[in-house]
């Protein structure tokens, strides 16, 4: 049953471990959209969408379902989808991957996921960590997502997916034994609501589950199909209450069982604000064969919990990695490329201990949403974050821009722009520029930090030491699907010339009631 400590009322920039036994929803307070989880052994992994970026679909893992870091990415070349997600054209916002689904099967790693465009992809992997297989397209079919594989007891696979531009139905196809395909007529219908989506299928006690969630005028919901067959009759009861306004919709994700026999739901907050679709850990009890979403009400429906007791004790408060030295000959696993790279314009080795960001135009001209080779990662909602880079200018050529940035569909650049051989201080928001003094100095320290609320303000030092304000600030944004990340971005509106090097990222958030950097 749920504690008295789960029903306690939201708490703002409270978040994850609190480091005395309990943890606090969101226990991710930054964009971990449309989650799926798995436990194999005493170890959890998770997946989310990825969207445009790359590498693409990141993984985490966890020990205790609270503290989470990243282990890596599945997909590493966007181009296996479709030429949409390279920098040559960047054409996907909101769109690439949605909704990826992982299982473990026959010791292996599976993940399956849909873009609304360029149709069904899987990959399979020996380890979490990787190396995933290239993609093997199982359908070039627009206009489905949301698919999760499933393997019965008797060794055959299926496949669930919803065909949201078909009214959301929601088929169910046979996998081949290899699971790199779908056996031809074998596609039925399996359920149809309003906004029907999110789909998992498991068996527990003989019977088969389908969860899904769909769209009530309470708001978007968790639900639960249960059936004798796995193509039914599915009987159906909604698990979970939502709330828009104040729990920002939980709907999406996986039910997972714990070796002491406890049930969990890792979700998204379904109703992204600036910081994204952040991810919740619930509490399931399981009541006439249903498993109940957090805390049951006197209808028999769950609510969101924002406080518990931890499912695993032992595991130290921690945040996925964030802070880069750039020492390493790869990039850490806490980057994402804003669409697939160009590779011969970056570098961790030409400058050994520094990333090399060389500069080339935007597709269109002054355009940032257009600019490949832009680096970024997720921004955190906590009660306090600073992210600092030090910057290495003094090759930057005319017509450059470079620095730091946060967006999402709408932007913020803080850096400098050469014009001639003059070096200006600069903030752009969203097209609204304003210029600051010259920069006669090569290096310069520039930083972002804000707060709960997401008002960004920018800093920039000559010295590393002293930091001077900049610029209005800058409330951090929702768009295309995503929240806000804050990144490094490079690029020349006059050709390929120019380059700068990044010294360090650091990035200071509010882990607990204590600031501490996190690498």
């Amino acid at each position: 049953m749920t504690s008295m400590a789960a029903r306690s009322t939201h708490n703002n920039g409270s978040w994850g471990d609190q480091g005395n036994g309990t943890y606090h929803n969101p226990i991710l307070p930054a964009d971990y959209s449309d989650l799926d989880a798995i436990r194999v052994g005493n170890d959890y992994y998770a997946i989310s969408s990825t969207f445009q970026f790359s590498p693409g679909i990141i993984v985490l893992h966890s020990q205790d379902l609270v503290n989470w870091s990243i282990l890596g990415h599945v997909v590493t070349d966007l181009t296996q989808i479709g030429p949409e997600l390279n920098w040559t054209s960047m054409d996907r916002y909101g769109r690439g991957i949605w909704a990826p689904a992982i299982r473990y099967h026959d010791g292996r790693y599976w993940v399956y996921f849909c873009t609304p465009d360029e149709g069904l992809f899987m990959s399979t992997a020996a380890s979490p960590a990787g190396p995933w297989a290239p993609l093997k397209q199982l359908f070039p079919w627009a206009g489905w997502d949301d698919c999760c594989p499933f393997w019965d007891e008797d060794g055959l696979g299926y496949l669930i997916v919803t065909h949201f531009s078909d009214n959301y139905k929601i088929h169910l196809f046979r996998l081949t034994v290899d699971g790199t395909a779908l056996v031809p007529g074998t596609d039925q219908v399996i359920h149809q609501s309003a906004g029907s989506e999110a789909s998992k299928l498991f068996k527990e006690q003989g019977l088969y589950y389908h969860f899904f969630s769909e769209v009530h005028n309470e708001g978007r919901v968790p639900m639960m199909a249960r059936a004798k067959h796995i193509y039914g009759p599915y009987e159906v009861r909604q698990l979970m209450h939502v709330n828009r306004a104040v729990d920002k919709e939980p709907n999406q994700g996986g039910l997972l069982q714990l070796p002491s026999g406890a049930w969990y739901f890792l979700t998204h907050q379904g109703s992204g604000d600036w910081e994204g679709r952040a991810a919740c850990l619930l509490p399931v009890t399981w009541v006439d064969g249903w498993p109940i979403i957090g805390h049951i009400g006197a209808d028999g429906i769950g609510n969101i919990v924002w406080s518990d007791t931890k499912p695993i004790r032992g595991c130290p408060a921690t945040a996925p990695q964030t802070s880069d030295e750039f020492s390493s000959s790869t990039l850490g696993v806490q980057w994402e490329w804003n669409y697939q790279p160009r590779a011969d314009r970056w570098s961790l080795r030409k400058r050994p201990g520094w990333l090399r960001l060389q500069a080339f135009p935007p597709l269109r001209p002054g355009d940032f949403r257009s600019a490949g080779n832009t680096l970024s990662q997720r921004s955190m909602r906590t009660t306090s974050n600073v992210v600092t880079i030090k910057m290495d200018i003094s090759h930057m050529t005319d017509g450059q821009q470079a620095g730091l940035c946060h967006f999402s569909w709408a932007y913020s650049l803080f850096g400098v722009v050469q014009s001639g051989s003059s070096r200006t201080l600069y903030c752009n928001n969203d097209g609204q520029t304003t210029f600051g003094p010259p920069v006669v100095e090569g290096m310069i320290w520039l930083q972002s930090h804000w707060g709960f609320d997401g008002r960004s303000h920018y800093g920039y030092s000559l010295d590393g030491t002293c930091f001077t304000d900049f610029g209005a600030a800058y409330q951090l944004t929702w768009g295309a699907y995503r929240g806000d990340r804050f990144g490094i971005y490079c690029f020349n509106d006059q050709g390929e010339s120019g380059f700068v090097d990044v010294d360090w990222l650091h990035y200071a958030l509010r882990l607990q009631d204590r600031t501490e950097p996190q690498s």
